[in-house]
């Protein structure tokens, strides 16, 4: 308590007083770290470079002394090496913004301009996540110009990377096959707003201007329905023989405490609510035990021109609501794709509401709706629920337009992948 009041006050006094902590513990962090920011101070880089570097090579593991000697070695102009220590604080610590923004800055000045990308796109997002960074109010005023720069890099690097990936497309069909595609980009990057024509309607994620904008979609658009509806009976032999051997199912949700379930979950009865699942697909990965022990099912719905991006889809699954469950409202991530359900069983006062239009789930009918709008769902009865959930693409969507979005959005997916951990160096 009494350095802590010393450091507050009389910074000379304070770091006599760690000098002679030193003495007695030459490995102390707290006291490395300070007396190198006083030689920083006085404008001795090499000095305080060299604290760093033991203070560093006895606690390897420090986030704040990594960023620190990350710091010192920039002013010393020893990029590459400030660069390889800016990049060890945030593998450990990734939530350090500032460290981040630093090693976007050290990146873009040895000319690594796609580490650099990758390094600001993740401070920004790491700040914002905080509720910094969202204006100069919660900028820091020493940092707002390298913000206000990393925002403007980010805005230039992601275009870049993103046109990259149409643009063979674009040689390929001709730019007029792309137009809506474009447009859909330049929303995402938030270059324009998007023109919603239903003001019920907002994806999460991904809104694909130039289509028809509507709840639900009639089973016209959908000939491969029909072997669908027509494998209920099949389908539901195999759902049935699942629950009766108790095959584990998982929650739909994750795994979440009574508490987090709250905003998603709601019980109109004695029993806790509850969505489980047994996959066939989940965000594109491949539940291969489930479609041996269900053949039937696998082999109808591998037929179903299902959603297929590496990392994000298809997602196919036997929805099991329990007795007295509410799924409370919420939207989907974007209208390049659809939700089909096919009812397997469907107890009475089972229902869906989507966009404010109430559908009845019937057996053995198949029901489409674009997610985007606000929907919500409910078990009221005292039995299960049961329907197969798959995604398929808008119909309403050109052959090229499904191949232009698929390469987008993998590589949106790679991309904030990649700036969520550390940038490798190399």
């Amino acid at each position: 308590m009494a350095l802590n009041g010393l450091r507050q006050g009389d910074a000379a006094q304070a770091e006599q007083c760690f000098v002679r902590l030193l003495e007695q513990q030459p490995d102390d962090a707290e006291a490395l770290q300070f007396v190198a920011s006083r030689h920083l101070v006085r404008g001795d880089a090499s000095r305080a470079l060299v604290m760093l570097s033991a203070a560093v090579k006895a606690h390897p593991d420090h986030p704040d002394l990594l960023h620190q000697l990350g710091v010192v070695q920039t002013v010393a102009g020893d990029l590459a090496g400030a660069a390889s220590s800016l990049r060890r604080c945030v593998d450990i610590a990734p939530n350090m913004f500032v460290a981040r923004l630093r090693l976007g800055i050290t990146l873009e000045q040895l000319g690594d301009m796609h580490r650099a990308l990758l390094a600001y796109f993740g401070a920004v997002n790491a700040a914002q996540a905080e509720g910094r960074w969202m204006s100069d109010a919660t900028t820091a005023p020493g940092l707002r110009q390298s913000v206000q720069h990393a925002m403007r890099f980010i805005d230039a690097g992601r275009r870049r990377t993103f046109d990259a990936v149409l643009e063979p497309l674009r040689e390929r069909h001709g730019r007029s096959e792309l137009a809506r595609v474009e447009d859909c980009l330049a929303v995402y990057l938030g270059e324009r707003q998007a023109q919603m024509p239903d003001p019920r309607q907002r994806p999460k994620f991904l809104y694909f201007p130039g289509v028809p904008s509507q709840p639900y979609y009639g089973r016209e658009r959908f000939p491969w329905q029909a072997e669908l509806e027509e494998a209920t009976e099949v389908i539901r032999e195999e759902l049935l023989s699942v629950l009766a051997e108790n095959q584990p199912l998982l929650p739909f949700l994750g795994e979440q405490s009574a508490e987090e379930l709250k905003g998603h979950l709601r019980s109109s009865g004695t029993q806790q609510a509850g969505w489980d699942a047994y996959f066939f697909y989940r965000h594109g990965d491949r539940f291969d035990e489930h479609h041996r022990r269900c053949p039937l099912t696998s082999a109808v719905l591998e037929h179903v021109p299902l959603v297929r991006i590496r990392d994000h889809a298809p997602e196919t699954l036997f929805s099991v609501l329990r007795p007295g469950t509410h799924i409370l409202p919420h939207r989907g991530v974007t209208n390049t794709r659809l939700v089909t359900h096919l009812p397997l069983i469907v107890p009475p006062d089972c229902a869906i509401n989507v966009g404010g239009e109430l559908h009845e789930w019937q057996e053995g009918r198949c029901v489409s709706f674009d997610d985007t709008f606000e929907h919500e769902a409910w078990n009221r009865s005292d039995r299960t629920r049961v329907v197969v959930i798959l995604d398929s693409w808008n119909p309403d969507l050109t052959e090229v337009e499904r191949v232009a979005v698929t390469e987008l959005v993998e590589a949106i997916g790679d991309f904030n992948r990649a700036s969520e951990v550390a940038v490798p160096m190399g």
